[in-house]
């Protein structure tokens, strides 16, 4: 006969404190550097900076072990470093820029704002969302939501053009970023519409060069994903953002199905149009041209950005010139799209390598928490958040570094920018629930004698 029995789990509330005190000592001491080096003193508003980091931390504790006591340790960390080292960052690059008598609109101070604002929502999530089962209800309305914000750009009045691509609304003088909440909109539809679906795609249908193509009457949701990610690509121009929707749909769509071919498929139908954007398109065009051959004298002048970024590059060195110590006002948009080369030029080739182990971490702990997660939705969505989340660093530092074409997307929880911090303080709220979920502890089922193997037993408890 079986019997049910149940085990205590250990919360990890300690480790979780300790990790948050040592990312805001980091954090704040990183910003006290930055003024010693453009300024030889403190900044002055260091003791209130401080003061509000460790409040935001405090916050996050508290909310965590109401509410969320057996979630990964290693997330909200990993997340409030990257932030404050954002912030330190964005404060060098405006220092160097009223230095040098150049004008900057991004502030630490303003950044500041922002993060209160994303971990209050992130507080919210962690608060509120008792079940992360209970997204599944609004897959549709996600789905729609996702459309609708997806392709606000475009209508004329509130619609914004920077930079040769359509991506930004502004109403009152106040600029959003609509792709960034799209993002999570869209991976929400997707894990509710897959984790229904998933039997009926993962039927094999006709088998062309060795690979096994999905039935014509599952081909549906692929050519939807598709569409929306070449009226991104047509209208918008934005070649990253559209990567990035196209993407985040194929790999769940091999997640949920275990098939291979329907990355192959996505890569086919993605290919001829970026190569009808790269070829018709001129502001596509010239980010192709100066990806080739940036250096060229018949290219060297529209492709200053990444020309000066290249040479920030190269003056970090191994260790870098030093906190405050670097020239981000020679590269234009270094506190946002190009802020990964001024982390490298004052924290060098070490630095930029460790702040890709950050990130790298981060993904890690949210497939980690999809692995442990116990239903097909919650395993769907921490997967394609952490997958958005490394494609979009990917996509930035291969831009930067000359690895792929540039894009206009920034570094999560780093770049300057509003709209693209607190949707991603979004994101961290809800890797948090479905950690919580994947580690928290359940009955486990003993077998007796003569009784039936247990169908499933509950994960073990993660560091």
């Amino acid at each position: 006969m079986a019997t049910i029995v149940s085990y205590t789990a250990r919360p990890r509330r300690l480790m979780h404190a300790v990790l948050l005190a040592f990312a805001v000592l980091i954090g704040v001491g990183s910003y006290a550097l930055v003024g010693l080096g453009r300024f030889d003193e403190l900044p002055p508003n260091l003791l209130e900076y401080g003061i509000g980091a460790a409040l935001l931390a405090v916050v996050l504790q508290v909310a965590v072990m109401w509410r969320a006591p057996y979630t990964d340790p290693v997330i909200l960390p990993l997340v409030v470093l990257l932030n404050l080292l954002g912030m330190a960052l964005i404060k060098s690059v405006h220092a160097a820029n009223q230095i040098y008598g150049l004008r900057s609109s991004a502030t630490a101070e303003r950044q500041m704002l922002w993060a209160v604002l994303g971990v209050g929502l992130c507080v919210a999530v962690i608060v509120l969302l008792r079940d992360h089962r209970h997204l599944r209800r609004y897959t549709w309305i996600s789905a729609v939501a996702g459309g609708v914000l997806l392709l606000l750009p475009l209508l004329p009045g509130i619609g914004d053009s920077r930079n040769g691509s359509r991506i930004w609304i502004s109403i009152a003088g106040n600029s959003f970023q609509p792709a960034e909440l799209a993002k999570i909109a869209f991976a929400l539809f997707f894990a509710g519409y897959l984790v229904s679906r998933r039997d009926t795609l993962a039927l094999a249908g006709p088998k062309v060069l060795g690979i096994h193509l999905p039935r014509w009457s599952d081909f549906g949701p692929i050519l939807v994903a598709w569409g929306f990610a070449m009226a991104v690509l047509v209208f918008q121009t934005d070649l990253g953002t559209s990567l990035m929707f196209f993407g985040l749909f194929v790999v769940m769509l091999y997640v949920a199905t275990d098939r291979l071919s329907w990355l192959v498929i996505g890569a086919v139908m993605f290919l001829p149009p970026a190569v009808f954007a790269a070829t018709q398109m001129s502001h596509v065009r010239t980010r192709i041209t100066c990806w080739l051959d940036p250096l060229s004298g018949a290219n060297y002048g529209g492709c200053e950005q990444i020309n000066q970024g290249l040479f920030g590059l190269a003056n970090g060195g191994i260790t870098g010139a030093g906190l405050g110590e670097g020239r981000p006002d020679v590269v234009p948009h270094a506190e946002s799209d190009f802020i990964f080369t001024s982390f490298a030029e004052e924290l060098g080739m070490v630095g930029a390598f460790a702040l890709l182990l950050l990130y790298l971490l981060l993904v890690q702990r949210a497939i980690r928490a999809a692995v442990g997660i116990s239903d097909g939705f919650g395993t769907l969505l921490a997967g394609g958040l952490g997958f958005a989340m490394a494609l979009q660093v990917f996509v930035v530092v291969g831009g930067v570094t000359r690895v792929i074409p540039l894009t206009g997307l920034t570094l999560p929880f780093l770049a300057a920018g509003g709209s693209s911090l607190v949707c991603n303080w979004i994101i961290a709220g809800i890797l948090v629930r479905l950690s919580d979920a994947a580690r928290r502890p359940a009955a486990r089922q003993v077998d007796g004698p003569g009784a039936a193997p247990a169908a499933r037993t509950s994960p073990e408890v993660m560091a």
